[in-house]
This record gives C-alpha cells, structure tokens and sequence, in this order.
C-alpha cells in the first residue's frame, strides 16, 4: 500500500516519465536478481548510464524513500506481531532467552527459587548510548517516517470503510508527499549537543515510560493474582549510560563547556519527565483522609514541606482537601519544578531526597490499607527515580591515552601554572568539569573515565594524575573510576598483565575499598576486528574475556566487562542476546553492558514494543549465562574445540593479513569504496580518521572501515578470512559438530551468513574494478565465494538464510532495490574516480551521498 501511494506521489511531482524510469529499472532489477545469467543487470546499468544527473538524483531519491516506507511498514507488522502474542501467549510457554519470567523459571529450577530471586535483584543491565550515531537520514526525514508509522497504526485501529478510511489515506499521501520533497541530506554536521537531543528525544518518546512498563510486567509475571497488592519482586536493574557529549577521543568537538551543557540537558530531561509522571501519579491519589488517613509519618513529613513554602502549602491543601497523599505528591511536583529551575529553598539535593519523600507516601498507604494505589502508579515513579536519578543517563568520559600522555608531558615541562598547551589545558578543564557535575548531579552522573588504547598500567595512573593535577591535590579530586578499553588483538593479549598491575595503585585500591572491589572493563570489538579480521577478533575476545574473568576471581574482584559493540557485524553487532549466551563461564555473572550506537538506538529503542521486547530478551539472557547448564555447556565446548579455534584463528589471521598488509591495500581500499565521499556525509560530529591521511588504515575509525564495505555490497569486515579458515580445517563432520555445539562459533557462523546475504557478488566486482588491482579484487571476490560455500555446508543449507524464513525474505525482497542504488553509485563513484568531467564533480557527489542514504535505508546498516 505504502509502495502504490509512493508511486501516486512521483506521478504527481514528476510526471509519467519519472514513474515510467523509476519502474523500469526496479523492473531490470528485479529480473537481474531472479534471473542472474540473463543481460538484465547489464540493461540495468545501461539504463542508469543514459540518466541525466538530474534524473539520476530524483530515481535515488525514489528509491530512499520506498525503502524508508518499507521499513516502516515491516517494524510496524513486528509490532503488530509483538501485541498479537502477548495477547494469547503465556510467557512462561515462550523458550528461556526470549521470555524474562521462562528464564527466571528455568534458573529456578537448575539454582533454587530464593538463589533464582537473589540473582533476578541483583541482575544489570547497562545500554550505552554512545558518542558518535551514525544515523544516516536527517532528523527531518526521521520525523516524517515516524508521522508515517502513527498514520500506518491508526489505519489498524480505525474503523475501514467511508470517511474515516480515506481520511487516513489523504494523510497519509499528504506526508508521504512530505517526505519525497523533504531534502535527505543535511546542510551541515550535527553539533554533538545535536546528537544529544536527538538521542533524548528517544528517552522522551520510549525508555522513560518503556523500562517502568518492563519492570510492571515482570512483577506481574512473578505475583500473578497479588500482582499490585504487595511490595514488588522486582528492583530496577536498567541504569542508562551515554557517551554523547562525554566521548572526546578523536572528536574536538567536544569540550569541557560541551561536557557540561550535555549533562545539563539530560537532567533537564529526567526532571521534566519526573516532575510530569509525579503530576500523573497525584491526580489519581483522590483518596479521602477519613477512609486512607495519612499515617505520623506522613504527618511529619507535610509539616516539614509547610516549612519550606507556606503558600505552596496552602494552595495544594486547597486543591486536595481532606487528601493528605495527594498534598504530599502535588508538593512533590512543586519541589521537583524548583530542583529543575534551581530554586535552592525548595529544589531536592539529590534523587535519593526525593525517593525517600515517595517512600513516605508509599508506605503511609499501605499501612492505611490502600495497597493498590501504594504499588501502582506510585510505584511506577518510584521505578522512574530509581532508574533515572536527576542525571537520566551517567556521562561517561572517554580519552585517548596518548592525549593524557602529552599533557603530563607538557606539564612536566612548564609546570602545572606554566604557559600549556590547550590541549592540555582542555584535559584539566575536563576534569574539573567531573567535578562540577558530580557536585550538582551526584557522583552517579559522571564518575567512569575510559581510556582508549591502555597499553600500559601507566595509562590508567595518569587519569588520577591528571586529576590530582586539575584538583590541587588528592583530597580535592570527585569520584573517578579509570575503566581500560582493550582495543587491538595486542592489547587484549596483554589485558590480564596490565589489570594485575594496576590492582598496585593507591587510586585503585582505594576505590576497590570504597566501592566493594567492583571494577569495569571495556572490550572495543571494532578495532580488533579491522586489526586481526572478524573471526581472529572474536576468538580473541572470547579468551581474553575468559583470562579476564580468572583475574576477576583470584583477586576477588566483582568484575563488569563492558562490549564496545556497534551496530555492524564487522563490529561486533548481531543479536545481543545470542552472544550473551555464548560468553564464557562468569563472565557475565548476571551484569551486562554494552555500547548502543547510532541506527542500533533507534532500532531497538524506537518503538516501545521492540524496546521492551529488546529489553526483555537482553535481561532474560544475562540471567540465562550464569545457569549452570549453560555455563557448564560454553565450558566443555570450548575446551573441546579448543584445536579446532587455534588452526582457524591462525589461517583466518593470515589470510585476513597478507590482504591488508599488502602494499597499496589503503588506497585501494579508497578508490574502490566511497570512503572518502563518507568523509563528506554530515551524519556525526566526529572527524572518520583520528589524523593520519588515507595510506594508512591504523587511524581509520572502525565506522567508515565497515560503512565503507557494507556501501560496496562487500561486507569484508563482517566474513574475510573465514572462509579460508574453515577450507584449511576441512573436515565438514567436525565444523558441523562445533556448529551444533559450541555457541560461540554457532554465532559467528550465524552472524557471516546474515552479513552475506547483504552482499552481491556481481555488484561488488563493478565496485572492485575501480581500483588497478586485479589481484586484490580476485582475492576478495574468492574468499566471498570461499566463505558463502562453507558456510552454506555447516549449516546445510541451498542458500543464505534459507532456514530463517523471516529475516530471508526480508532480505531476498529488498536486494533488488538495494542493486538499483548501487548501480546508481557506481555511476557517481566511476565518474568521480575517472574525473573525465571535473565541472560536474559536485553534481556527481550529490548523487552519490544521496545514493549512501539509501543503501543505508535499503541494508538497514552504516557503522
């Protein structure tokens, strides 16, 4: 339906003619990929070949917008799909890693019922929102789909037939309209304070009411019938962290005074969203005194509100006469209006100020016998502030260690008061400005401090250093916990060394005293992917992950691995909850967090429906790691095929190597994909390379490394080297017994076929003739072939995603479309590569940054 309408509207805009050139070439395309040894993809190109640019942009554009359309369409039928089994489906009849109360029930029966509700208290589930969205449409675009979704769910709900039926469709032409003649690339990069409120805006329209709705319905789960009579089972175990505004590593963009304005935002947008759920919450505590009398607590705690606002006080008595647990919230709404106006006489302190107030009121109701008003929409703020605070999402800081070692450096040199370096004076104000947000938000706001690339224990000690620095002395500096990111294959060899070092800081050992010995470690899976390849990676992950966790218990350290995944599967991407069930032993040990990023928030958070599913699912596998079944089950896999993971990690890496390595490789890389044109694409704040130029790939960011491939229809950093890994092995009968079970390598297999079935080797060799190198275009075209044959082999299977007969057809009917763009960006790249017509280079990017969008849209990935 949405496809005809779309057609209706290129028809009015452009004419026949443009419909006509738009159905002709989804028609080739079509053809080309039912029917690949016929001319139709050469008919295809010769089509796009005889565009003009202006033609050429406007089919782009078509295109964009029928896949904006679809995705629409197609997350809309998952809600539809999500509401329908709720509806008639008992949770616990649902499989363990796809239900919260079937995992709780299966641990309860491998642990006990009181172990199996002490795991479920204490479980973590940590979503990072992080620092560099790679969200490729503009927020304008974004803003009409979304009008489009709500029209889209409003035609289920409506009565069809008459006015009401073709009102719906006037509208829904009308923003369809909208959103063809919408521009689809911004003018400029977004501001990283741009990033943080549209990443708020997902707080606002899902998780604030998303989480609480997760935790209600687990509660009700475990208390059937005295679900809302009683004190809940449940403790929030979501707490919300962001990178947005904190992550300044290869990103000047963000400074001090930025640090500071976004921690400043995402309060603005907690208190809001606080002080409104507590106005919802009072108007329904209609409850007269005489019946629900207010208990001396109560009491107590209205004369102390008096005291701060005598006509506050008087105005909210008028309101609610005769109803002290109204009085009390609407006062609440009040004090928490002036915490948000910075009004010191009434504001709160602190988060912990407020709950305790609730708290009050809580238990005032339950002692007066109103149990369901005490655990129901109150109970829902309570969740509200428990999960949120006054700072919505901690800010976690992010540098690289090399910055920290210049400034010592510099400091060293000309004294702390000396004439700096602003670098280094914008590292001391960065600190300083932790301080200043800890002070007004509490220390939860902004207390982890990452470093990316530690390499050494002293990488970590500077952070303290640094600090100590900015602060005058040790006794001044604010709540600071040095978390190393591991990054490259060498420096998660080397983790468990520089750990074991770092345990012999007196910084260290004093947050271990101070904070029961918890500490964090963070695992970047892009970086290690583009140094060793996808599967080298992740075999190193996986070990260092398991000497990491032996640390952990030898030293008696509670331990949280944080994965820096992104959305790709060149970065770690693919189902959370698979991979979580695939860790090593006590690795996850109930606490889970991970990096959201870009096109990912907005995905599995976009929605409330796929949000609390996403969540749901998540949490369910967390609990589900630390089963002994399957923790016992990953052990004995991974001890039985630990030859097998040697001789693949080995090939794969040189294979992987002596593509990269080879001379000229990075600026091969370059002609053949749009990595440079990428560079031009306004869709984050942050620089694509940390400095170096183009002939080397050490400092090309992991986004544009994979953005680049998945533009190409190549996928490489998702599969190259696998294929040659698995034909060195060559005994079928063995990887089909790991593939059956060992879970780790179950995931990997699972997640190359989904990275192939977004690949087209006959559009990915038009993208590797572009370059002068034959031979390295063979050997990525082979090691494709290479990797699909055996990958089709394990899982014996006729072709990609043929047993996932969903995400198979999602992905078979949207190929062909994805073909028309890219055969559209070939055209631009070959033009701008050949530079036969230097005058029409803009024309010619312009269409090729149109044509990005789409792909994007069109594979549903970019970073």
């Amino acid at each position: 339906m949405l496809g005809e309408f779309l057609g209706r509207v290129l028809r009015e805009s452009g004419g026949d003619e443009l419909l006509e050139d738009v159905e002709r070439l989804r028609e080739l395309a079509i053809r080309a990929h039912d029917e690949p040894e016929s001319d139709a993809l050469a008919l295809a190109e010769e089509l796009v070949a005889g565009f003009t640019l202006d033609r050429a942009e406007q089919v782009a554009r078509a295109f964009t917008c029928y896949f904006h359309l679809a995705n629409t369409a197609e997350e809309y039928h998952r809600v539809r799909v999500l509401r329908e089994r709720e509806a008639q489906t008992d949770p616990h009849a649902l499989t363990p890693d796809d239900s919260l109360p079937a995992a709780v029930v299966q641990l309860a029966d491998e642990v006990g019922e009181d172990e199996a509700r002490r795991r479920l208290r204490e479980v973590e589930f940590r979503p990072v929102l992080t620092a560099h969205p790679t969200e490729a449409r503009r927020r304008a675009v974004s803003r009409s789909i979304r009008r489009i979704a709500e029209l889209v769910a409003e035609r289920d709900v409506r009565t069809t037939g008459g006015m009401s039926l073709a009102e719906n469709d006037r509208r829904l032409l009308a923003e369809i309209d909208t959103l063809w003649r919408t521009a689809p690339l911004r003018q400029a990069k977004p501001s990283v304070l741009d990033e943080v409120r549209t990443v708020l805006g997902v707080f606002e329209s899902t998780l604030a009411d998303v989480l609480p709705a997760v935790y209600r319905r687990l509660d009700d789960w475990l208390l059937d019938g005295d679900a809302g009579t009683q004190q809940p089972v449940v403790r929030p175990f979501a707490r919300l962290g962001s990178w947005i505004g904190g992550d300044r590593d290869g990103n000047p963009n963000v400074t001090a005074e930025i640090t500071r304005s976004a921690a400043q935002l995402a309060s603005e947008q907690a208190l809001v969203e606080l002080e409104r759920s507590a106005a919802r919450t009072a108007a329904g505590l209609t409850l007269d005194g005489g019946g629900t009398p207010a208990s001396s607590e109560l009491n107590a705690l209205w004369q102390r509100q008096r005291s701060l606002s005598e006509p506050i006080a008087s105005r909210v008595s008028a309101e609610s006469p005769n109803e002290p647990h109204r009085r009390e919230l609407l006062f609440v709404v009040e004090r928490l209006a002036a915490t948000r106006s910075r009004n010191a006489d009434l504001a709160y302190a602190s988060s912990a100020e407020l709950e305790a107030d609730l708290l009050v009121v809580q238990r005032s109701l339950v002692d007066a016998g109103a149990t369901r008003q005490a655990y129901g929409d109150l109970q829902r703020l309570l969740w509200q502030v428990q999960t949120f605070g006054f700072h919505l999402a901690e800010l976690e800081l992010r540098q690289h260690s090399q910055v920290h070692a210049a400034a010592l450096a510099d400091i060293a040199a000309n004294g702390i008061d000396g004439e700096l370096e602003p670098r280094t004076v914008e590292v001391l104000d960065t600190f300083r400005t932790v301080g200043t947000i800890q002070k007004r938000f509490g220390p939860d706001a902004a207390r982890r401090y990452i470093v990316s690339f530690t390499q050494a224990p002293e990488h970590l000690a500077a952070v303290y250093e640094l600090a100590e620095l900015a602060y005058g002395g040790a006794e001044n500096v604010p709540v600071i916990d040095a978390i190393p990111l591991f990054e490259t294959f060498a420096d998660l060899e080397a983790s468990v060394d520089i750990l074991q070092a770092a345990l012999e800081l007196p910084q260290v050992r004093k947050r271990l005293a101070e904070n029961g010995r918890r500490v964090e470690v963070m695992l970047g899976y892009s970086d290690s992917s583009k140094d060793v390849g996808p599967l080298s990676a992740t075999l190193a992950l996986d070990d260092a992950q398991r000497r990491i966790t032996q640390w952990a218990r030898d030293n008696e350290i509670v331990l949280t691995l944080f994965h820096g995944r992104g959305g790709a599967l060149g970065r770690g991407g693919g189902p959370a909850n698979r991979a979580l069930l695939a860790q090593p032993p006590g690795s996850v040990d109930g606490r889970f967090k991970l990096t959201e990023q870009g096109e990912v928030i907005f995905a599995r958070y976009g929605d409330p429906h796929i949000a609390a599913r996403h969540i749901e699912q998540v949490v369910a596998a967390t609990l589900l790691a630390g089963a002994p079944s399957v923790e016992r089950h990953n052990a004995e896999a991974a001890e039985r095929f630990q030859p097998l993971a040697s001789r693949l990690d080995e090939a794969s890496r040189t294979h992987f190597h002596e593509l990269v390595r080879a001379e000229g490789f990075p600026q091969w890389f370059a002609e053949v994909t749009p990595l440079e044109e990428i560079g031009l694409l306004p869709i984050g704040s942050r620089p694509a390379r940390r400095g170096l130029s183009v002939s080397s790939l050490d400092d090309l960011r992991a986004i544009p490394w994979v953005f680049s491939w998945s533009q190409a229809r190549i996928n490489l950093a998702g599969w190259y080297g696998l294929g040659t890994a698995l034909e060195t092995v060559a005994d079928l009968d063995e990887l089909r017994s790991a593939y059956q079970h060992w879970p780790l390598f179950a995931t990997i297999i699972d997640n190359v076929e989904m990275s192939l079935a977004k690949t087209d080797e006959r559009i990915a060799a038009r993208y590797l003739a572009l370059g002068d190198r034959e031979d390295f275009a063979q050997l990525v075209l082979d090691e494709m072939a290479r990797t699909r044959r055996w990958v089709l082999a394990i899982t014996d299977s006729d072709a990609v995603l043929s047993r996932r007969r969903i995400l198979g057809r999602a992905v078979q009917l949207r190929s062909p479309y994805v073909d028309a763009l890219s055969l559209l960006q070939l055209r631009a790249l070959r033009g701008l590569r050949t530079g036969d017509a230097p005058e029409r280079d803009d024309d010619l990017r312009r269409l090729l940054l149109l044509t990005v969008n789409g792909v994007a849209a069109g594979v549903q990935n970019t970073g």
